[in-house]
């Protein structure tokens, strides 16, 4: 799979490499990713266990969950962030669509955005650009009237990347993620996955969501071993980051078919 993707002075070109999910949120999906504080501690466990970007949220997105305000996301967001970066030189990301939170998390020592919304507001990007960080872009088809998955998926993303560029963006900044769980059903999720590889059409690297999402079935706290298994299938399809809760165990699963750690 093609694409390189680069943050700072570290170039990721090859491989499958883990985002740990720190959630500084009383109300994500999964209650252990919570944390209302020792964002350092949390975050510094994270790099020792195999993550190589921490990926800070500030509200959930998932199904039917309510939006909090510009001003709250930054309440939580930007503590977490300054706090890592004194005491960490770790990348950093921070999941958020609106782009005053961008804005202040860049400035605070953030090295990229993680946007679910499929770069709504082309400010966020245009915050990216003037810090030089990279982004994640991921494609949300819930309230999509496109009717072929696929088509939505490589079109929808292919004019994110776009708009993106032309607000600045360095072509080498730009990662893509296709959306799992932000679909219309768990179908449609599980088709996604089987075809992921099919949205490096692209031309850019991917990063695969599926932890412990809801279309594995179950109940939350047993999907992890499912997880995983989407871990080596990432691993298995060059497919270049993946994003958990669960550092270690995915880390592992990830090297078990790389070689990695040996």
């Amino acid at each position: 799979m093609s694409g390189v993707f680069r943050l700072r002075d570290r170039v990721f070109s090859g491989g499958t490499h883990v985002m740990g999910i720190l959630n500084v949120t009383p109300d994500s999906f999964f209650a252990p990713s919570r944390v209302g504080g020792g964002f350092a501690e949390r975050a510094l466990k994270m790099l020792k266990d195999g993550a190589e970007i921490i990926d800070v949220g500030g509200q959930s997105t998932r199904p039917a969950s309510t939006p909090v305000s510009v001003l709250e996301e930054l309440s939580r967001v930007i503590p977490a962030v300054e706090e890592i970066r004194a005491s960490s030189d770790c990348l950093i990301s921070v999941d958020t669509f609106y782009p005053e939170v961008a804005e202040e998390a860049l400035a605070a020592g953030a090295d990229m955005i993680n946007d679910v919304s499929g770069l709504a507001d082309v400010a966020l990007a245009e915050a990216v650009a003037k810090y030089g960080a990279g982004i994640c872009i991921m494609h949300n088809r819930r309230q999509s009237t496109v009717p072929d998955l696929m088509t939505d998926k490589q079109t929808g993303l292919a004019l994110a990347a776009d708009r993106a560029l032309r607000a600045g963006v360095r072509e080498d900044g730009i990662l893509l993620d296709g959306g799992i769980g932000f679909n219309k059903s768990a179908d449609e999720d599980r088709y996604l996955l089987k075809h992921y590889a099919e949205l490096s059409l692209a031309g850019y690297p991917l990063l695969l969501g599926t932890s412990r999402k809801s279309f594995f079935g179950g109940d939350v706290s047993e999907r992890l071993t499912a997880t995983m298994e989407t871990s080596v299938f990432a691993a298995k399809s060059g497919i270049m980051f993946v994003r958990v809760h669960d550092v270690r165990e995915n880390k592992l699963a990830i090297d078990s078919v790389t070689g990695g750690g040996r």
